[in-house]
């Protein structure tokens, strides 16, 4: 096994970081990996913002539902959906791309290509001993974000990715098991094999939580993630990016 297969098998979320930011070098590093990623037909259609400046750490880890470590970081990087240059690029050449920036597909187009680069950026932090968590709760109030962040129509800050070097090193989640995630040749999608798949996995995750936590937690999987998706929540988000001229038809 390769040292990059190894970076990639080890990572864990990190939520506690040292009180030393990254150096430019390293920065640019990272930024240069997310570009090195696949992007649909080449269109690069996603920007990352980067944020060092303190007083707006805190200010978006406010708007993240005050987590601490969105403020307390290396760096702090908003990775977005852009398709603000295709616009100027249709004035640019005089051509009617309206229609195409503002389909359903070219959202998709974003979402992935950001979520690509995103994933480079994050395995490149790893390679070089930093420690990394990615963010959606600057989801919570887009309005805030982007006006906090100056972002323009048809850019949505998608996520953030809050880089530095680690306090300290959680355990691993365990994995839902490979058989329940890959599948050969079609779809397998017998329910008693998969509730039989889920219950093993509730057993293993409630033995993880329960030894992390010294026994004061012992939730199963299963159980968390119906609680979670049973919540409402971001319901605005469709409005909002309709309102941002992005995925309106």
């Amino acid at each position: 096994m390769n040292e990059l297969i190894k970076t990639i098998l080890n990572h864990r979320s990190i939520r506690h970081f040292e009180d030393k930011p990254l150096t430019e070098e390293q920065v640019k590093t990272i930024v240069q990996s997310a570009q090195s990623a696949s992007t649909s037909s080449f269109v690069q259609a996603y920007s990352i913002i980067g944020i060092k400046n303190k007083e707006k750490k805190k200010k978006l880890a406010e708007l993240a539902g005050n987590q601490e470590y969105v403020e307390k970081n290396g760096h702090f990087f908003v990775f977005c959906a852009d398709l603000y240059r295709h616009s100027l690029i249709g004035e640019q050449e005089q051509k009617d791309i309206i229609p195409s920036i503002e389909s359903t597909e070219k959202f998709m187009v974003c979402l992935i290509d950001a979520s690509l680069a995103a994933q480079n950026a994050a395995i490149a932090a790893e390679s070089m001993g930093l420690g990394i968590c990615y963010i959606g709760g600057i989801r919570n109030n887009l309005e805030g974000v982007k006006e906090l962040l100056k972002t323009p129509e048809r850019v949505i800050p998608l996520f953030g990715l809050a880089v530095g070097w680690p306090q300290k090193i959680t355990g691993q989640k365990p994995r839902l098991p490979l058989q329940h995630i890959y599948h050969e040749e079609e779809y397998q999608q017998n329910p008693n094999v998969y509730l039989s798949q889920l219950r093993e996995y509730d057993e293993l995750i409630s033995s993880y939580y329960e030894q992390r936590t010294g026994g004061k937690r012992k939730d199963r999987w299963t159980e968390q993630i119906a609680n979670m998706l049973e919540r409402k929540n971001r319901m605005y988000m469709k409005e909002f990016v309709q309102n941002n001229k992005l995925d309106l038809r």
